[in-house]
C-alpha cells in the first residue's frame, strides 16, 4: 500500500526530470528544446509547439512553421528572448534555428547541469521517502513487524529509483559529452 504510494510519487519525480533534461540543448538540433519557451499570443502565454509545427531539418537545424503569420515576429523574439544559446531567424515563411555544435566547455558545463538536475531529483525522491514514512510512523493500526516491513519496502523502492535517476542523468551527460 504504501510502496505503491511512494512509487506513484516517484514516478513523477522521473517524469519532471526527463521534461527538464529534454530541453538542454546536446549540440544537435531537437524539437523539445523549445517546450519551455511561451509566446504572448493575444494576452496568454502559450507553448511554440501549439502555434505552429516546429522540425528538424539537416539535423542542425530547426524549422517553426507558425500557423498564424501575423505572429513570427512575436515567436521569433520569443524564441531569443529564452536565452536558449540559439538565435531565431525569421525569413518572411517560416523560423529558422541554426544550433552549433557544442564547444569543450559548453559540453562540461551542460554537464554539470545534468549533475545538479540529479541531486534536485534525488532530494524530491528522498523527500517523498521521508513523507511516506512519516505517514507509516503515524498509522496507529499497523503492528510494529508490519511497520518495519513497509519502511524497508518504501527504501528499497527510494533505492531503486535514486538508480533510476542516476542512469538517466548519466545518459544525458553520455550524450551531450558525445561529439
Amino acid at each position: 500500500m504504501y510502496r505503491e504510494l511512494a512509487k506513484e510519487q516517484m514516478d513523477r519525480v522521473i517524469e519532471n526530470l526527463h521534461s527538464t533534461l529534454s530541453v538542454l540543448r546536446t549540440g544537435r538540433a531537437n524539437p523539445n528544446m523549445l517546450n519551455g519557451v511561451l509566446v504572448d499570443y493575444y494576452g496568454e502565454p502559450t507553448p511554440i509547439n501549439q502555434m505552429g509545427q516546429v522540425s528538424v531539418v539537416e539535423g542542425r537545424q530547426l524549422v517553426v512553421k507558425i500557423y498564424d503569420q501575423q505572429q513570427l515576429k512575436t515567436v521569433e523574439k520569443a524564441i531569443n528572448a529564452a536565452n536558449l544559446g540559439v538565435m531565431a531567424q525569421n525569413d518572411g515563411t517560416v523560423i529558422r534555428i541554426n544550433v552549433p555544435a557544442l564547444t569543450g566547455e559548453t559540453r562540461q558545463q551542460l554537464s554539470k547541469e545534468v549533475g545538479k538536475y540529479e541531486e534536485e531529483a534525488k532530494v524530491a525522491v528522498r523527500n517523498v521517502r521521508r513523507d511516506v514514512n512519516n505517514e507509516i510512523k503515524k498509522d496507529d493500526e499497523l503492528t510494529e513487524d508490519t511497520e518495519r516491513r513497509e519502511l524497508e519496502n518504501v527504501q528499497k523502492v527510494t533505492d531503486e529509483y535514486v538508480k533510476k535517476i542516476e542512469v538517466i542523468s548519466q545518459e544525458k551527460v553520455d550524450e551531450i559529452m558525445t561529439v
